[in-house]
């Protein structure tokens, strides 16, 4: 007769194996659940600060590049919101130059509760700015260079422009040549 005495036990392995499996899928199932509840409260985050820029923005006219390009003087005054438009490079830390439509630049002047949220300029995003335009004067650019917030090369290339956007919202999104 055969010796089975080193197999002893292991044909009892079966259900043990079984009910450690179901532990093991159930678990899993209850993480997945905390993952999916975690998005969806994330996601409603989202969904409500997507509304209060909506609601912010909706006292904004919402003007395209084309529409100053030329001429940005009928909308002094005026609060505004441009979308879709690249950055083309960063001015000190006041601003940036938006690129319009002609390839010509446009100033955005960011306001201190924008430059507060430190965000970073980087040439080649899209942004979306909301703001007040205003002509551009010799105050102005007195103004931003005695507060450090541009050097006297940045003055003499902001001096060529003739109107400035003073933003009080801006957004970035990864442009051309953003991932």
């Amino acid at each position: 007769m055969a010796d089975h005495a080193s197999r002893r036990g292991a044909a009892n392995l079966g259900m043990p194996l079984m009910f450690a499996s179901f532990i093991v899928i159930a678990g899993f199932l209850y993480w997945l659940n905390l993952q999916a509840k975690a998005e969806n409260a994330a996601d409603a985050a989202a969904e409500t600060a997507r509304t209060e820029t909506d609601s912010y923005v909706g006292a904004a006219t919402t003007i395209s590049g084309q529409d100053i390009q030329l001429d940005p003087s009928p909308y002094e005054g005026q609060e505004v919101r441009l979308t879709g438009l690249a950055v083309a490079s960063p001015l000190g830390t006041q601003g940036f130059w938006l690129e319009l439509p002609n390839k010509n630049p446009f100033l955005v002047s960011m306001s201190e509760a924008v430059k507060a949220e430190g965000l970073m300029v980087t040439p080649g995003e899209n942004a979306e700015v909301v703001g007040t335009i205003h002509s551009m004067s010799d105050s102005v650019l007195t103004a931003w260079t005695s507060s450090g917030a541009m050097a006297e090369g940045d003055r003499l290339a902001a001096e060529f422009a003739t109107h400035f956007l003073e933003a009080t919202r801006v957004r970035f999104t990864a442009g051309q040549g953003g991932d």
